[in-house]
């Protein structure tokens, strides 16, 4: 168990899901300052889906890649830059980019059982002398071994570190324990965590990953983020320095980074809230992008939508299938009916 974990903030990435991919290249220089000021880790900066995913399927954000590189690689001292890529969306004229503009790390995510995709990215990352680090999400959806073989083809590929993600917050500590402990005892690389807090557990499955050899945790500044958003970093960096940990960056100066500096950026729709449908994904453990068309689908089919994703999360649906929904919303409309069509 390490007791100096790295600490990555993700408001400037995965936090851009809670504001729709609309923070100015501006307000992500303020938030930069703020944290390089509190001594933060890493910061990571790109649209939410990563570089690249500016478009009307993920949404269009404020400004570009470019322009948020620029904004934001300036205010950093200490600070390490991150980058998102997500094979299919990125592109390498992207990373050459950001390695232009200082970027330190890559991290390359590709869902749980698709770490095969990603041989290429990673051996380019390496060459370009970038840390390179990779991301399995949505990792509650495979058994602990699963998530250990894809791993280890990363570690192959050339990952200096591997990420448990739960993408829909849908682990309670148990799991955390089962994947994080089972890929700290058997990588050479180290092993990193991604909580989302569908289920209240985003501290607490922190806390777990880190006992069971974790050494790289996320959050967020307000705990901004996909769902009902991330871990809430300036609890998470208050946690573990009460629970021992010798931790980076400064319990106040993350504080005044989200309350003086984040939230007046905010409106109240923005804060993340552990509501109902938040709820719901996690319990289904559905990624956030299907609840609006399950609401949808809902309405035209006078359905729950709580059913639909529930149904949803049984099949084990991932991002790009929200055309299934139909089909779902049809086949239990049928069935409430007794209909056999």
């Amino acid at each position: 168990m390490t007791k100096n974990p790295r600490i990555v903030d993700m408001t400037l990435r995965d936090g851009m899901h809670a504001v729709d991919h609309q923070f100015t290249p501006e307000q992500m220089a303020d938030v930069a300052t703020s944290l390089d000021a509190a001594n933060m880790d890493v910061i990571e900066v790109s649209h939410g889906d990563g570089m690249g995913g500016s478009s009307i399927n993920y949404g269009i954000s404020a400004a570009d890649t470019e322009a948020y590189l620029d904004a934001v690689a300036p205010e950093l001292s200490d600070t390490e830059l991150s980058v998102l890529l997500l094979p299919g969306i990125g592109t390498i004229e992207e990373l050459d980019l950001a390695i232009d503009k200082g970027a330190d790390i890559c991290r390359i995510a590709t869902h749980v059982t698709e770490a095969d995709i990603s041989q290429d990215h990673f051996e380019y990352v390496n060459e370009r002398g970038l840390e390179a680090n990779g991301l399995l999400m949505l990792s509650h959806m495979a058994s602990p071994e699963t998530v250990l073989e894809q791993a280890e083809l990363m570690e192959e590929y050339g990952a200096d570190a591997v990420y448990v993600m739960d993408s829909a917050g849908a682990m309670v500590p148990s799991d955390v324990r089962d994947r994080v402990s089972l890929l700290a005892s058997e990588l050479s690389i180290d092993v990193g965590f991604h909580a989302h807090n569908n289920l209240g557990l985003a501290i607490g499955n922190s806390l777990a990953a880190l006992e069971e050899g974790a050494v790289t945790i996320d959050g967020c500044l307000r705990g901004l983020g996909a769902g009902s958003g991330n871990a809430q970093i300036e609890v998470l960096v208050s946690v573990l320095e009460k629970s021992g940990y010798d931790v980076n960056p400064d319990v106040f100066g993350v504080m005044d980074a989200a309350g003086d500096t984040l939230v007046p950026m905010l409106d109240a729709d923005t804060m993340p809230t552990l509501d109902n449908d938040s709820l719901t994904l996690g319990y289904a453990g559905v990624y956030s992008s299907f609840l609006r068309h399950a609401r949808r689908a809902a309405d035209e089919y006078d359905l729950d939508p709580r059913e639909i994703l529930v149904e949803l999360g049984e099949i084990g649906v991932v991002g790009g299938q929200e055309d299934i929904i139909t089909d779902v919303a049809d086949r239990l409309a049928n069935e409430s009916t007794g209909g056999n069509d």
